[in-house]
């Protein structure tokens, strides 16, 4: 089963350093990643999203919660 996760991202810069400390950890069942943010009058948007393809079920289970763990974090989830 594949999972995308969905999480939205507010204050990136302030959060940046915990979100990417729990990628790293799960590096290896992240298939593919991808953030998107806006561009506001030539400097990057505070927020953000980013989309996670996890293949394994029970990693995207831990991700998702370790994600959950840091504050002005959403997640939302689809199974396929």
């Amino acid at each position: 089963m594949t999972t995308i996760i969905g999480v939205k991202v507010s204050n990136r810069l302030k959060r940046a350093v915990s979100i990417q400390e729990v990628l790293t950890n799960f590096g290896c069942v992240i298939r593919t990643r991808i953030g998107l943010h806006r561009e506001i009058d030539g400097e990057c948007s505070p927020d953000g999203i980013i989309l996670l393809e996890i293949t394994n079920d029970e990693s995207a289970i831990q991700a998702a919660n370790a994600l959950c763990d840091i504050e002005g974090i959403e997640i939302q989830q689809m199974k396929f």
